[in-house]
């Protein structure tokens, strides 16, 4: 099964600044792993296009798109916060990553894919509907799930989020519809402090904090007693994932100690949701992931699940 690729070489002209954990070398290293044979034999390479206005304010306040907009620079770096940064090609990489997803959904749904990964950043899933944060200015993943609930007549969208850190602009953004079950396992405390179980609510919202130094064989005992049987309760008709992988042992911006096996063990896990209840249909997006010995080696193990006879 061919898994289709959807990245744009717009997404390596968001230059963070010397020294950002963000860099432009974590996508080139994802891209370099993607494309080593025998594997991309397996994928099919598609660019990302531009997600329009319309596409945004799906996930977004209407200001808020302005003001990222109005904050381009044309030349130099503009902070948003300690952590986000906006260079001259930030806003167009920005918008190929939103835009990304929503191809992403229209080909899977039309049936010429079934498995997709969108290659791209900056990151998403920290941006509530108003605030820039934590490396991520546009929240691709919640753009998609409501390009797909919107536009493909679906009903029910999962969201699954295992980066280290919780995608406290996907929960944010997603709360008020119960059409989508966020799902988040990520270290606590950490940054951004929040994915506490005082947060969930049952069927739309389960968060799984882990402590720090949980090993792989722990997080995939969590994974089969909670992300499962709610995945299973929930019946998705598309499922969604913020493929994170700083959670790896090696990562130097946290402390879990998952390793590439897992990585793997997750897609598998995932795949069988995918094919029980939405048709094979998954979209991962690529998230976080900052060592970059491991982060393309991650990456290849978790899609590699998805390559089936």
């Amino acid at each position: 099964m061919t898994i289709a690729i959807y990245t744009h070489a717009d997404c390596l002209q968001h230059d963070t600044g010397p020294g950002h954990a963000e860099r432009i070398d974590r996508l080139r290293a994802v891209l370099d792993a993607l494309k080593t044979p025998p594997f991309s034999a397996q994928l099919s390479f598609i660019d990302a296009p531009l997600a329009q206005n319309a596409d945004l304010l799906l996930a977004h306040d209407a200001l808020y798109v302005q003001a990222i907009r109005a904050a381009a620079p044309a030349a130099g770096f503009v902070p948003l916060d300690p952590d986000t940064v906006m260079s001259p090609g930030s806003l167009n990489a920005a918008l190929r990553a939103a835009g990304a997803g929503c191809a992403a959904v229209d080909a899977v749904m039309a049936g010429q894919y079934k498995t997709a990964f969108c290659a791209v950043r900056p990151p998403g899933h920290h941006a509530t509907r108003d605030q820039a944060m934590g490396f991520c200015l546009f929240n691709n993943i919640a753009i998609a799930a409501f390009h797909a609930l919107n536009n493909h007549h679906l009903e029910r969208v999962a969201i699954v989020d295992f980066d280290v850190h919780h995608g406290n602009g996907t929960q944010d953004i997603i709360e008020p519809d119960k059409r989508v079950l966020y799902i988040s396992t990520h270290q606590s405390p950490l940054f951004p402090g929040t994915g506490r179980t005082g947060e969930n609510e049952k069927g739309h919202i389960l968060n799984l904090p882990l402590p720090q130094g949980t090993d792989g064989e722990t997080y995939r005992e969590i994974f089969e007693s909670a992300v499962m049987p709610a995945l299973e309760q929930f019946a998705p008709q598309l499922l969604l994932v913020s493929a994170g992988f700083d959670a790896h042992r090696n990562d130097p911006l946290a402390g879990l100690q998952l390793v590439e096996d897992d990585y793997r063990w997750i897609g598998e896990q995932l795949l069988t949701v995918a094919e029980k209840y939405c048709k094979g249909r998954s979209i991962s997006f690529l998230e976080g992931g900052y060592n970059l010995e491991f982060l393309g080696s991650s990456a290849v193990a978790y899609l590699s699940a998805f390559i089936t006879p």
